[in-house]
């Protein structure tokens, strides 16, 4: 994903082709961590890459959408850190079933936790798979879903809706938080002059404490410039805040278009910088995106008119496609002021014939 997009905390990246397994990656470059969503083949990811990752977050058990946890684990199962993985109802079990078929004997106390969130309509239920005890599973409670969040960390949330792909299918929104800033206009409006204090309400910001002490600022009085005291330092930032919504991502796959789904889905994704969505069938195989619960072209062009996102990346189209994957492109209709963004056919790495293997050498 080359395409300069206007995100100020996260930088995403597409690991696959238009007829690859999807795969995300979020890096939050504050943290210096990943995200990533959807794990299907992903061995042609770089270990540091697969390493940087702290959370996961699965639409659904499909293999093409969780065959690659096996990798993961790989790369990642004697690091010591807690990895937090989430996903539908059931997907605990899951990953009981990968643990389970290794043998762990010569685990390490040090070694990696798997923290795993099944994401239900209206709870989320936590279980834990810890090396020190050979990644048995054990139950780590239930909570209470509030609100759409399933996922915070001080740069982002991100939020899901449970909708129907024959089994239950998360979508995603990725939301930046907030970031700090000025409109020099409702500042010279309020008689306030740029100083010291500006970094100050800036680190409380960020700190997420605009209560607490006073704020000293600088105003302009007559041809003078004094001190002031403002008690209220968030009543204040809201008079002088520069405006705007903050970026958003949405990542949708596997989700049939029914009524059910799209009353899940557009108030999920309404808003966002750049929507990635499944596109796996031209709208000539409408029924069968219809039996599979897949969208096809018109399907997309439907929401891209709802949503009107900046930006949409099509993407998890089916390998049918192998010879017409254009035709994709050529049936999307984008509204003004929506960019469409093309990737190539694959990403991943053809796999080698048996030519093209070296030869042992005789020493």
């Amino acid at each position: 994903m080359k395409e300069r997009l206007p995100f100020r905390f996260i930088e995403p990246t597409f690991f696959s082709g238009l007829l690859d397994d999807p795969l995300l990656l979020l890096h939050v470059r504050p943290l210096g961590k990943s995200l990533l969503f959807d794990c299907g083949q992903l061995h042609h990811l770089a270990k540091r890459v697969l390493k940087s990752i702290t959370a996961l977050f699965v639409s659904h058990c499909h293999m093409d959408h969780f065959m690659g946890m096996d990798t993961f684990i790989r790369h990642n199962h004697v690091s010591p850190k807690t990895v937090d993985i989430y996903g539908p109802p059931g997907i605990a079990g899951k990953m009981a079933g990968k643990l389970s078929s290794y043998d762990w004997n010569l685990a390490e106390p040090s070694w990696c936790t798997f923290r795993v969130h099944e994401v239900a309509a209206e709870s989320v239920a936590m279980s834990v798979f810890t090396g020190a005890n050979d990644f048995v599973r054990s139950s780590a409670g239930e909570e209470k879903r509030t609100d759409a969040t399933v996922y915070r960390n001080a740069w982002l949330r991100v939020d899901a809706a449970l909708c129907d792909h024959k089994i239950p299918s998360l979508a995603f929104r990725i939301t930046e938080r907030d970031a700090f800033g000025v409109d020099e206009e409702r500042l010279a409006g309020e008689g306030l002059v740029k100083g010291e204090w500006l970094r100050v309400l800036k680190r409380r910001f960020y700190d997420g404490e605009f209560g607490g002490e006073p704020l000293n600022v600088l105003a302009r009085r007559g041809e003078s410039i004094e001190r002031h005291t403002v008690d209220d330092a968030a009543a204040l930032y809201e008079k002088i805040r520069k405006g705007g919504k903050p970026a958003g991502i949405g990542y949708m796959t596997d989700v049939g278009f029914s009524r059910e789904n799209l009353e899940r889905i557009v108030p999920l994704m309404e808003g966002v910088t750049l929507l990635v969505c499944e596109c796996s069938f031209l709208a000539e195989e409408r029924d069968k995106a219809r039996v599979s619960h897949h969208l096809c072209t018109g399907d997309l062009n439907l929401l891209m008119d709802r949503l009107r996102p900046p930006f949409v990346l099509p993407m998890h189209l089916s390998k049918s496609y192998q010879e017409r994957s254009h035709l994709v492109y050529e049936e999307l209709e984008a509204p003004a002021g929506v960019t469409i963004l093309q990737l190539p056919d694959h990403l991943t790495p053809r796999p080698l014939l048996s030519c093209e293997v070296p030869t042992p050498v005789r020493k």
